[in-house]
């Protein structure tokens, strides 16, 4: 099978289950050998910054000298993004391989009336190429949720980690803070250890009651100390429980983000768990990577591209241009997905650019830029339509170089992925890159 067949094959399922429950996805596992039982995990669930706090664990974790396995949702520009090991992606050949051996099983339980969805199965064959591969540990972030999340058939994990929770997908999560909280607290299981983030103080109330219910420790990012924390757009140097570290995220937001993930790391070690020496944790955080949260593309003129798609991600947006980009004409081109909280995110950037390009994004959950413009005009006067996110970025992109502004590229993951090629392209093509 090629790869370009596998990806056929991924992509011919059903993109959403007709049905709550992870029945299809164990007896799909239990076909295969039950793949995910042979692994050690870090379960990592949270509304914002899961992949950030991902992005740490894994590069902490090999430099570590671990055989890493990585899986995270969603991919940006190339699907094996989703399943990494070491940092890598996986190889097309063991790609095609592994849907070779395992579609098999797909059609058989379709033919018995079992409808294995595209979810399912990407979270299948993650288990079953980190197994094969005979991976050490596996930074596992969730989909949507956590307790009926496709990851969430795994033992217990050595740690689950809980980052910033808030309202998103409150059709299907629930529609107060609380009940979000409940669903991503699934993840928690007994035999383990919890860390979070900072949160709301209704969901750590939540996330605490869940600990206690379980009989085990839970450890929050506030038990690293940081200390001479130093913020560009390049990304950030600060101390954590004396250790000086680099890391290349922009934002206040990351080195929230890196706590967590370095509560986890040093509650591992404290506990015995794993062997992280200090050079782990220092090369590894200068090393971790993670694409479309405030990525600085170009410097001159600024051009960053975010994934921010929910009013928590936003407000990290809004918090970084008030800190690197103040007084700065910035010209804002945004797509979002109609069943965001897009209004509570526009109200957010109220008066923040000075003009707005809506685009289109390429989902059938997307709003269209018509009726994304007419909502953006109550937060900015000159918001306009455009039916295509590369006119929108050259065109802003010209006025940024000729105003001494910034583009900022936002409001969903989607968006990112399909533009974030063409942007490259287009600025190695008129400007010096950012490397």
């Amino acid at each position: 099978m090629t790869y370009e067949t596998a990806l056929e094959k991924i992509h011919s399922l059903l993109t959403f289950g007709s049905r709550p429950g992870l029945d299809r996805m164990r007896e799909l596992l239990r076909r295969l050998g039950d793949p995910q039982d042979k692994l050690k995990y870090i379960h990592v669930a949270g509304t914002n910054g899961k992949g950030s706090v991902c992005a740490v664990l894994s590069a902490v974790l090999r430099r570590a000298g671990y055989k890493t396995g990585l899986f995270i949702s969603p991919y940006i520009t190339d699907f094996r993004e989703r399943i990494q090991i070491n940092n890598r992606m996986i190889s097309r050949e063991t790609l095609a391989r592994a849907v070779s051996e395992t579609f098999p099983v797909v059609e058989q339980l379709r033919a018995e009336g079992t409808i294995i969805t595209e979810f399912e199965y990407v979270n299948a064959l993650e288990f079953y190429i980190h197994a094969n591969e005979n991976c050490d540990i596996v930074v596992l972030e969730t989909g949507m949720g956590g307790l009926l999340d496709c990851t969430n058939v795994i033992l217990p994990p050595l740690c689950s980690v809980i980052t910033t929770i808030g309202l998103d997908h409150t059709a299907v999560l629930g529609d107060t803070i609380e009940k979000i909280a409940e669903q991503k607290c699934g993840i928690i299981k007994r035999g383990s250890f919890a860390v979070s983030s900072r949160q709301d103080e209704r969901a750590m109330r939540v996330i605490k009651s869940t600990a206690e219910e379980l009989d085990i420790p839970l450890v929050t990012s506030d038990s690293v100390s940081i200390q001479n924390a130093s913020l560009s757009l390049e990304g950030s140097t600060f101390e954590a429980n004396g250790l000086k570290l680099s890391l290349p995220l922009a934002g206040a937001h990351q080195i929230e983000n890196a706590a967590t993930a370095l509560a986890a790391v040093f509650a591992l070690r404290e506990r015995g768990a794993m062997n992280i020496p200090d050079s782990a944790v220092i090369k590894g955080c200068a090393e971790a990577v993670n694409p479309a949260r405030l990525e600085l593309l170009c410097k001159d003129p600024v051009v960053l591209l975010d994934g921010a798609h929910n009013p928590n991600g936003i407000a990290a947006l809004k918090e970084a241009i008030a800190e690197f980009l103040p007084g700065k004409k910035i010209t804002c081109v945004m797509g979002m997905l109609a069943d965001k909280d897009v209004d509570s995110s526009i109200a957010l950037l109220n008066g923040v650019f000075e003009r707005v390009f809506t685009v289109p994004v390429n989902n059938p959950r997307a709003m269209t830029p018509e009726a994304l413009a007419q909502k953006f005009a109550s937060a900015c006067a000159d918001a306009t339509s455009f039916d295509s996110a590369e006119r929108a970025f050259d065109k802003a992109l010209e006025l940024a170089k000729a105003e001494d502004g910034a583009v900022i590229i936002c409001g969903s993951l989607y968006l990112a992925g399909e533009i974030r090629p063409y942007i490259i392209r287009k600025i190695s093509e008129t400007i010096d890159k950012y490397k």
